[in-house]
């Protein structure tokens, strides 16, 4: 079976689901443990196992082994380059939410860089000149199967 050309699918299959999403936000905050995650998730141990093992199959995670003095071995959950990649992701879906969907107590994480200056994505052209929302466009590419309607 040949992978589906949306972009937008192929994400999907991978972080469609809140479990996922959730679990890559709170590695991006340095959460590496099953227990940190399931803790602070307050997600089901078997849905975390589940949505853990498709992250690695992924490539969103990998796995390493560790071991604590008298406990057995275990595993830890570490983004991979593409995991890390998802912050832009997270980042769209906080700033949407801020915009569309605002929470009556305020924002709950704001995207900073590192002296803490607040950053908002936006458009930007090859030249990098910052370009207004209104003026994108999705059309098709190279592999295009589909065409604009209208």
């Amino acid at each position: 079976m040949s992978e589906p050309g949306c972009q937008i699918v192929r994400t999907l299959d991978v972080v469609g689901e809140k479990w996922s999403l959730l679990i890559v936000r709170n590695a991006l905050r340095g959460q590496t443990r099953f227990t940190q995650f399931r803790d602070q998730l307050g997600i089901p141990s078997d849905i975390l196992s589940a949505r853990l093992a498709r992250l690695v199959e992924a490539g969103v995670l990998e796995r390493r082994q560790y071991r604590e003095p008298g406990s057995r071995e275990r595993s830890s959950y570490h983004l991979t380059e593409s995991g890390r990649g998802l912050r832009l992701v997270l980042a769209a879906m906080m700033q949407w939410s801020d915009e569309y969907r605002p929470a009556p107590q305020g924002v709950a994480a704001v995207v900073a860089d590192p002296a803490g200056e607040a950053l908002r994505l936006g458009f930007v052209d090859e030249s990098g000149t910052v370009r207004d929302p209104a003026e994108a466009a999705i059309v098709p590419g190279p592999a295009a199967t589909w065409r604009p309607e209208g």
